[in-house]
């Protein structure tokens, strides 16, 4: 994160992006000498640094909770729909401007809601006779996913160009707007949320010997599986809600983790969120360093990266035949 910090369009040495960071954190060592160094380092790259970790981190989580939850290695935020959700919101809010500002709703605010709305009907119609079919889940999940991408559609067509771009950038996923402010709430969600689901660990491992299994061994599969739900659409909708839509990460990073240390859920959670916000840090610093003065998306890089590294991957690793 030191590193990211100090390279960009104007380089700064490591260790003066070091003793800048520990001033403003402790208050210890000498103000900073240059103010506009000073300004670079800690109100603008700071601040986008930490939320990328920090999404990078809850996306992560979140595809390891939902895969395990729902038995297949293939969900993630976008195959239950959440950040379809989140999407529609924010561009909802982006194109009606003053009519959603007046009802008290911002950028973030609307994409939050727009997750948890999305859950909700996962939720709904993934339930038969009470109870939650992993099937029915990802069905549902693919389905309300594809509502809402219509929907996120028949907006963008009456957007202006300038909304168009706005929300084009915003879709793809970007942290070039970070603000301090924006940090605490995030900083707590995602952080209490994966503790919280890490004290879980043991009722994962055992959700996945099946449900039956589960259900002999005295485990409540029905009432875990609605909580990870739900922790899992607050984790994603926060973090969309501040970084946009990026895509990939929630796949890709558990599996890595697995095929490393194995799948147990007491190390794997930690382990995803150190290796999620590495990697988006990583991506974030590409994405405003190949393309000088330009800045690509996240969402592009995500999943130029991703896909066929995670390819490669599959095809490397026997045990998954």
């Amino acid at each position: 994160m030191i590193v990211s910090i100090g390279v960009g369009a104007v380089n700064v040495p490591v260790g003066d992006v070091w003793s800048i960071v520990v001033h403003h954190v402790t208050g210890a060592g000498a103000a900073p000498s240059d103010p506009a160094l000073d300004q670079i380092v800690w109100n603008f790259r700071a601040p986008r640094v930490v939320l990328a970790a920090l999404a990078g981190a809850g996306l992560s989580v979140s595809g390891a909770v939902l895969q395990s939850a729902v038995s297949n290695p293939l969900a993630d935020p976008t195959v239950l729909g959440f950040s379809y959700g989140a999407t529609l919101g924010a561009v909802l809010a982006i194109t009606l401007g003053g009519s959603v500002a007046a009802a008290g709703l911002g950028v973030s605010t609307a994409a939050f809601v727009g997750a948890m709305v999305a859950g909700a009907l996962v939720f709904a119609l993934g339930q038969r006779r009470g109870r939650m079919a992993p099937t029915r889940l990802v069905l549902a999940g693919v389905a309300v996913g594809y509502v809402f991408l219509s929907a996120t559609s028949f907006v963008q067509l009456h957007a202006s160009p300038n909304e168009l771009r706005t929300v084009l950038f915003w879709t793809l996923g970007s942290v070039a707007g970070a603000q301090w402010d924006q940090l605490p709430t995030v900083a707590v969600v995602v952080i209490a949320t994966t503790v919280l689901l890490s004290l879980f660990g043991r009722r994962l491992n055992v959700l996945l010997a099946g449900d039956e299994s589960a259900t002999a061994l005295g485990l409540d599969v029905n009432r875990l599986r609605l909580l990870l739900l739900v922790l899992s659409a607050l984790l994603t909708g926060t973090v969309i809600a501040v970084a946009g839509g990026i895509g990939f990460v929630g796949l890709m990073i558990p599996h890595l983790v697995r095929l490393s240390t194995g799948a147990d859920h007491r190390r794997l959670l930690p382990l995803t969120a150190l290796l999620g916000a590495v990697y988006l840090v990583l991506v974030d610093l590409l994405s405003r360093t190949l393309d000088r003065p330009n800045e690509l998306p996240l969402g592009i890089l995500t999943a130029l990266l991703g896909a066929p590294f995670f390819l490669w991957l599959l095809r490397r690793n026997k045990s998954l035949d």
